[in-house]
This record gives structure tokens, sequence and C-alpha cells, in this order.
């Protein structure tokens, strides 16, 4: 029976590495048949769930493995799969267990990484990522994500030479590429432009053409071609935009739906709200939100949390929805009606797994959140709200030449200059409405205004947001905190102006973006 038992493990360890769900399934289930208290089985049979897609039924039947063998892979394994459901706290408490039996592979420590920096965490993402890499060093995807961490954390000269060691590794790599492109900022001298140029040249599958476009157009820039780097980044941003299935009527009936919620939503029920003061730094993606966010954490009675996706992820529970969209015009017609103060509990408690000292206020920099305006302003009255405003023209500009998360819906409206110019117009139309709607709760900074006045704008950023003066919130390039976002070098240096008015450099391809902007009544000169 023993024998057997091994070779069915066997079998079904096999299967699983060549993707055959089905055979993993059907030889983890006679694991089973034969012995009900199998761990191995429930937790073989709890991948082969979650691999198509019936992610509860998985977590069942690791928490089964667990509770009969609670070894590290078993953990880590559930520790994704409630990641994955957003059940952040539980995959906190699943890590921490595991930290005191490590697995020995490194598709475990990599897991265990990954949900690491989900949560937020990436410097104790660091050393999973690390053995992974030692435990597998031929894995391309662990070298990718532990130099994607050593970004995060600064540490930007190792991420160069992991990345280079990748891309030895696997020329073709164009994560690696976009992101060693993102490091820092080229110099005529010092570039990777005639090595991008040939790989994108050659590349054919659609999304490592839109990576390596954006990596090829920034390089081009940084070396003072910003004409040829704006003709590469239209050429595979229309070359994407063509594949998506999108219409900017999805997000204008989005937009509409916030704007009616807001009646019914004013007047609701509002109980057991929050004494909590979060700070949510809102507005168009690319607009300065993360230099903000740098500001305020810098100060040293707050931390950030990050970008977080704790109140679109508490109105969808709220709503009760079953979409699949977190938002849609159904989600927020249904969320209007719900008690505000039970979304405030449930937005604390779900940002709680992000913070790492609950005495500090926190940040909340999901730029988003923007759309959830009057849902802060009802579940959470002591929050206070910041919303980055940037030259219309620019903030188009920058949303196009930004590669935001391929994968999310939410920037499908990104890789089209008038798609971004709509966007942007509803965008102001929203923020117009909050402010008749919401007078004095929402502060709006001008991000040129921040960058010609440091001193004067961080005094009106604090003092909305209730905070002494702190001199440490000039010196914001030198917090060392982890930054998980695509202004990662940016905001490493101090304030500078090279952004403001880029624009002006494609006057004329912008063109149609300029008479959009005139026909709907925003300034744009």
């Amino acid at each position: 029976m023993i024998g057997t038992r091994v070779h069915r493990i066997d079998a079904a360890r096999q299967a699983l590495a060549d993707g055959d769900m089905y055979a993993t399934h059907q030889f983890a289930a006679s694991l089973i048949a034969d012995n009900p208290r199998d761990a191995e089985g429930h937790f073989l049979l709890g991948i082969a769930e979650s691999s198509t897609g019936r992610i509860a039924q998985g977590i069942a039947c690791l928490e089964r493995a667990v509770a009969l063998d609670p070894q590290g892979e078993y953990r880590a394994q559930l520790a994704k799969l409630y990641s994955m459901v957003r059940r952040d706290g539980d995959a906190a408490t699943v890590l921490a267990e595991a930290e005191s039996a490590l697995p020995k592979d490194a598709l475990s420590r990599d897991t265990m990484g990954c949900v690491y920096a989900r949560l937020g965490n990436h410097q104790a993402a660091l050393d999973h990522f690390r053995e992974a890499v030692r435990l597998h060093p031929d894995n391309s995807e662990y070298r990718y994500n532990l130099a994607v961490t050593l970004n995060f954390l600064g540490r930007v000269d190792q991420a160069d030479v992991a990345l280079e060691a990748l891309i030895a590794m696997v020329p073709g790599h164009a994560r690696a590429h976009h992101l060693l492109a993102s490091l820092r900022k080229q110099s005529a001298t010092t570039n990777h432009v005639a090595r991008l140029g040939q790989t994108y040249a050659q590349a054919r599958d659609g999304r490592d053409r839109l990576l390596l476009g954006y990596a090829l157009a920034k390089e081009l820039e940084d070396v003072g071609e910003p004409e040829r780097a704006l003709d590469i980044l239209c050429e595979a941003n229309g070359e994407h935009r063509r594949a998506l299935d999108y219409d900017f009527s999805r997000d204008a009936a989005n937009f509409d739906a916030i704007e009616a919620a807001w009646a019914r939503m004013q007047t609701g029920p509002q109980t057991n709200v929050p004494a909590e003061a979060p700070i949510f730094i809102i507005g168009m993606p690319r607009t300065g939100t993360t230099l903000v966010d740098r500001i305020l954490s810098s100060h040293p009675d707050v931390e950030s949390a990050g970008e977080l996706q704790a109140m679109p992820l508490a109105v969808k529970r709220a709503s009760g929805t079953r979409s699949r969209n977190v938002l849609d015009p159904e989600t927020m017609a249904a969320a209007a009606g719900a008690d505000m103060g039970a979304i405030g509990r449930d937005f604390i408690d779900r940002a709680r797994h992000h913070r790492r000292d609950t005495g500090l206020r926190f940040t909340d920099k999901f730029p988003g959140n923007f759309q959830y305006v009057g849902v802060i302003a009802r579940a959470l009255p002591q929050a206070r709200i910041i919303c980055l405003r940037r030259h219309p023209m620019d903030t188009v500009l920058s949303n196009f030449r930004n590669l935001f998360a391929v994968s999310s819906r939410y920037y499908d409206y990104s890789y089209d200059l008038l798609d971004i110019a709509a966007y942007y117009a509803r965008f102001d139309r929203l923020m117009r409405f909050w402010a008749d709607a919401l007078p004095g709760r929402v502060l709006e900074v001008q991000y040129e205004d921040l960058i010609a006045d440091q001193q004067g704008q961080t005094r009106r950023l604090l003092d909305h947001a209730g905070l002494d003066w702190s001199d440490d919130c000039l010196a914001f390039h030198t917090n060392a905190a982890p930054v998980s976002t695509p202004s990662a070098a940016q905001v490493r240096r101090p304030i500078y102006a090279d952004s403001v008015a880029r624009w002006k450099r494609h006057a004329d391809v912008l063109g149609p973006v300029a008479r959009f902007f005139e026909q709907h009544g925003i300034s744009a000169t």
C-alpha cells in the first residue's frame, strides 16, 4: 500500500508539473479515497481545484491539508489562495506560521515572497525570493521577482545586476527589459537603446512588443530623442489598443453611476463609523500622487500603506453584487444603500494587514479612490482626502507614456490619446461634482504648484491632514521605505521640474487632444 501511495504521489506531482490538472485531480482523489486523512492528497486536490478556477474549493482542501500536516509547502500555497480572494489577514497569519517551518522547495519560497509582496511587505519578501533563486537559478520568473523587489526596496544597483543576469539567460525577456529601463534615467553614454531596438524589432508576441516598446520609448526620451520615443510609443500602444475590446462608454457608465448614487448615499445608514483618520491621496494616475505620498509618509507620525484596494473591495462586499468587475453601475447603485459605517470598518480591517505600525496615521495612495470620495466621506468622517491635479495635456501624455497593469481592464483607456482625454474630462467633471457636494472636504493640489513651491504646498498638505510641521517632509527623497509604483525612481530624487509642460514638445501630435478639451470647455493652454 505504501509503495502504491508513493507511486500515486509521484504521478500526481508529475501531472501537476506538466499542467495536467485532470490527472492530478484523479490521483489526489484516489489518495483520499484510500485514506481520508491523507494530507498530501488534500493538498494536491486543492492545487488542482484552484488551478481550474475553483478557488473556494481549493482553499477548503488546503485548509484540510494544513490541519493534517502543517508543513511549509502547504501553508505557502494556502496563503497564496487567501491572497487571491483578498483574505489578507488570513494570508498574513498563514505566512507567519510558515516561517516556523520553512518549505525547502523553490516554488514554495517564491510563492511566499509573492504573497508578502502582495501584502506590501517587500522586505519580508526579499529573503524568500533570494532563496528561490538559490535553489533554482535557472528559473527566470524567480529571478524577475527578486529584481522587482530589489527595485521596490531602492536597491537599484543590485536590481540592475539581477536583471542583466536574467537577460543574459533569456535575451527576449520583455518584462526584464522594461524594468531595467525604468530603474534610473539613462544617459547618452550609458543606455540600452541599441539592444532594446533590436529586441523590439524581433518580438512577435503582442504583450512583449508592448513592454519592449515602452522600454525603448522611455530610454529614447532619456537620451534626448523625444520625437522618436513618441513614435515608438504610438506604434506599441496602437497595436495593443487594436487588440482590446474597449469603448469609453463602459467607463462613462461608471462615472454616471457614481454621480447618481450620491443622492441616496448621503442620507443612507451610517452606524458606528470608525474614528481613524486615514489620508487618501487620489487623482488621475501619473499626476504626483506618489510624490505626495512620500512627502506625507516622511512625517514621523505617518506611514504609507501603499496603493490599497481596500476601499473598492469594501464597497464591492457591501453591495452584494456578483458581477466580476469591482466597480460597475450595478455595484455602485447597490452600495449607495449600504451602511457606510460597515464599509468604513471593513476598510480599516483590510488596511490593517498592510500597515507596520498601527500607532501611526496612514496613507492610502490608490489614485482610483477618486471614484469613492462620497463613500469615504460617509464611511470615514475623520479621513482626509487630497486630490492631485495636473495640467490636462501633461496628464494625458503621462498616462499614455506609462504602462500600467496590462491585465487590468481598469486601465484600458490609457492606450489611446483621445480615450485618455475622454477619461480625463469625466474625471474633471466628477471632481467638480465632489467639490459642490462636499465643499472643503477634498484638498486639490496642483502638481505644478508643488514643484514650484515645495515648502508652501507641503504646509497646505500637512494643514489639511491635521499634522504638525516636520522638516522631514521636505527631505522626502531620503525616505527609505519601499516604493511599489512606476514612480519609484523619481521619488528617490529631490523635487525636479523635468516633467512640467512636457506636452509642449509634442504639441503637434497632441493637437486632437487640445481640440477635444476645447470642445469640452477644459482649458489646455
